[in-house]
């Protein structure tokens, strides 16, 4: 590696050239790459939800729909307006009771169900279908085309359009959050280096990293808009320990070298040794999202683990470049530390060890309980502003039709009127549903199927299938909305064993099992993951356990705060925290451990060995931990959309837990256990062999 760093360090005007290079390609890439919308387009494709609303397109070229709400119009008026709406491109049709009998024939005569359906007081309701997905472009210009028709008595709901105000509000938030990100960062930058001019070569190394990573995902075809969210604040937070180990390595090999390029040939050798081994945690905490079922998680995985090698890239090649290209202006904006001295905190910590022992134990049962009992909510539209066109639709179809949710029922097109008339009529009677619509329900069960217009009964029959409406009051993603979704499913199977149950909240009864199980496989695989690469690195049984066991305390302690403060976490959040909290923050654990199995081999006594690592560590551990909060508490307090807050709000708050654990528990584990540490670790049960000598340290040190 230090043949590649002097290639490096000898062409750095090269090396600065290729980057801004390249930086052409990935911005193109960048702004290129689809993002999805929908997170429940993640569902695997073996799901009965997912495969219905496949053959929903398939049989009928209905891939989305949103239901239209009109008040004070007059009928020939909306008979107008639905015309209008028609004319949108991407919209398959608009049903209104005028499909079935036509504006001559008075709504007073229509069957009492289908009136109540299409009417209430002042209001009228219409149903758009759309040609193609709920979160496909087409579908949300399209939702954006009708909104530009409608008046503002008129609202537009439906799934499609909370996707379409998600990437509004998306669209217009995400630049914001690199721009706080960046400044919080800088400001932490600022206090935690010894140079005004270091923290932005530091941001323009990370930042050209970033739009690397980004700009490559145009090779997956999409990411998810959650990923692209996070993965520059998260990028931002895991990769700027990586920059800080560089110039701290160049600075102190700038004292024993005659030239800038062989200090800095050094340094990057010793980066790139030290950092790949600090990124494979972080890796590995990012990979077991990999495993989940729900692909969104491998969306976000493998995006991040692309932001961290491309991260470790740039942190040997660029920055190197830029360190020595701006060298005169690093010296120039010299000025002291700001971060205080804190080996009077060391002495403190290590002095009171059992204290810290003893506050684990007594936090620890709480932490977990709150850990395992933080409720979690799977509707996408909550936590979104009141304010939104797609919220103040869904408000007013909840309170003017009691309708919160649209199930569809796909039978066999060849089963009997009888069992279709049956299926209805045993659905009308499942809790909460205010209606059951099927192609009869337009006439009654006395009249000839034949009395209604062929355009109808085309969008709702095919060769294979026919479809029904059913209307819920109970809003998805709730107890009581599972239990009518199972209620209706074992009605249906009873008449036809391939019927399907449909739609938004059949698919958000599926996304909460799926999920369920995502989360133990995903935090049980990162466990293992971080287990087994501590336990290489250490050669130890004993240490992984400790420091595994440290930070998920810190998580559960993250998670508690949610759980005793009542608030309920979208269901990602706590499978992401799961996951990067303890990649990315069980580094802290491992600067302090390979310092203090570095003292203790050296001849260093427990204390002596404790402290040390102590006092060398805790400055590079509260350094990381403020970048990682700085890079995400002002998206926290900025966005308004719930599932991006609230991941980074635990992140924020993760980051800064897991910083005081480590400073305070993990000392505390080593003077406990040194003993089992050092009878479980290779290399190390001489240290307690009789006749060991103390005096040993000196050479020890000398061999480093």
């Amino acid at each position: 590696m230090k043949k590649i760093g002097k290639g490096i360090a000898k062409h750095k005007y090269l090396i600065l050239l290729i980057s801004v290079i390249l930086l052409i390609p990935s911005m193109i890439g960048y702004v290129k790459t689809k993002v999805n919308y929908d997170i429940l387009s993640y569902l695997p494709d073996s799901l009965e939800t997912v495969d219905g609303q496949n053959k929903m397109v398939d049989q009928f070229g209905i891939g989305a729909f949103s239901m239209v709400i009109v008040e004070g119009m007059e009928e020939k008026d909306v008979a107008k307006l639905e015309a209008r709406l028609e004319s949108v491109e991407h919209v398959k049709e608009v049903l209104w009771y005028d499909d079935a009998l036509g504006l001559d024939i008075p709504v007073d005569i229509l069957p009492e169900d289908v009136k109540n359906i299409f009417f209430q007081d002042n209001a009228t309701m219409m149903v758009a279908l759309f040609d193609n997905t709920t979160s496909s472009d087409e579908t949300m210009q399209a939702i954006s085309d009708m909104r530009s028709i409608v008046d503002k008595n008129c609202f537009i709901s439906g799934m499609s359009g909370v996707v379409t105000d998600i990437k509004n509000l998306a669209m217009k938030e995400m630049p914001v959050y690199v721009v706080i990100a960046a400044l919080l960062s800088l400001l932490i930058l600022l206090l935690t280096t010894d140079s005004f001019m270091v923290p932005f070569l530091f941001l323009a190394s990370i930042g050209a990293a970033i739009i690397y990573n980004m700009g490559t995902n145009i090779f997956f075809g999409q990411i998810s808009y959650i990923t692209q969210a996070l993965v520059a604040v998260l990028q931002l937070g895991v990769t700027m320990d990586y920059s800080i180990f560089l110039l701290h390595s160049y600075q102190e090999a700038k004292t024993r070298k005659d030239s800038r390029e062989e200090a800095m040939s050094e340094a990057i050798a010793a980066t790139f040794t030290s950092v790949i081994g600090s990124s494979v945690t972080t890796i590995a905490g990012f990979a077991a999202l990999i495993f989940m079922t729900f692909t969104l998680g491998r969306d976000l995985g493998i995006v991040m683990i692309k932001g961290v090698v491309i991260g470790v890239i740039c942190c040997v090649t660029l920055l190197p470049a830029l360190i020595l290209v701006f060298e005169k202006a690093i010296e120039k904006t010299k000025h002291r530390p700001l971060l205080p001295n804190m080996d009077k905190l060391s002495d403190f910590v290590v002095k009171h060890y059992r204290v810290w022992i003893l506050v684990f134990l007594i936090v620890f049962l709480p932490a977990l309980k709150g850990n395992n009992g933080v409720e979690l909510y799977y509707n996408i539209d909550k936590g979104l502003p009141d304010t939104l066109d797609s919220s103040m639709a869904n408000k007013e179809l909840s309170e003017k039709f009691h309708m919160s949710n649209i199930h569809m029922i796909m039978v066999d097109s060849n089963l009997d009127a009888k069992s279709k008339s049956e299926i209805l009529e045993k659905v009308k009677k499942v809790d909460g549903v205010e209606w059951a619509l099927g192609i009869n329900s337009f006439i009654g069960s006395t009249f000839p199927e034949e009395m209604l217009p062929d355009d109808l009964t085309s969008q709702l029959r095919s060769d294979e299938y026919e479809m029904m409406f059913i209307c819920s009051d109970y809003s998805s993603a709730t107890d009581e909305s599972n239990a009518q979704i199972a209620a209706i499913n074992t009605i249906v199977k009873s008449y036809d064993d391939k019927a399907m149950v449909i739609g938004e909240a059949p698919l958000m009864k599926d996304l909460e099992d799926v999920t369920s199980v995502d989360l133990v496989t995903v935090n049980t695989v990162s466990v293992i993951a971080i287990f087994v690469i501590v336990m290489v690195v250490f050669k130890s049984i004993s240490l992984p356990a400790i420091l595994v066991l440290v930070i998920e305390f810190a998580i559960f302690v993250n998670m508690a705060f949610a759980y005793y403060g009542g608030v309920h976490q979208p269901f990602v959040a706590p499978i992401v925290i799961g996951t990067i909290q303890l990649g990315a923050t069980v580094d802290y654990a491992i600067l302090m451990t390979g310092r203090y199995i570095l003292e203790r081999r050296g001849g260093r006594s427990k204390k002596e060995a404790v402290s040390i690592a102590h006092k060398t560590s805790i400055h590079s551990i509260v350094t990381s931990g403020l970048s990682l909060f700085a890079a995400t508490i002002g998206v926290a307090m900025y966005s308004n959309i719930d599932m991006i807050r609230s991941i980074v709000i635990l992140l924020s708050r993760g980051a800064i837990i897991s910083m005081i654990v480590v400073i305070l528990v993990l000392p505390s584990m080593f003077m406990v256990f040194d003993r089992l540490i050092c009878y479980t670790t290779i290399g190390m049960k001489e240290v307690y062999k009789p006749g060991r000598k103390k005096g040993n340290a000196e050479a020890g040190r000398r061999s480093r």
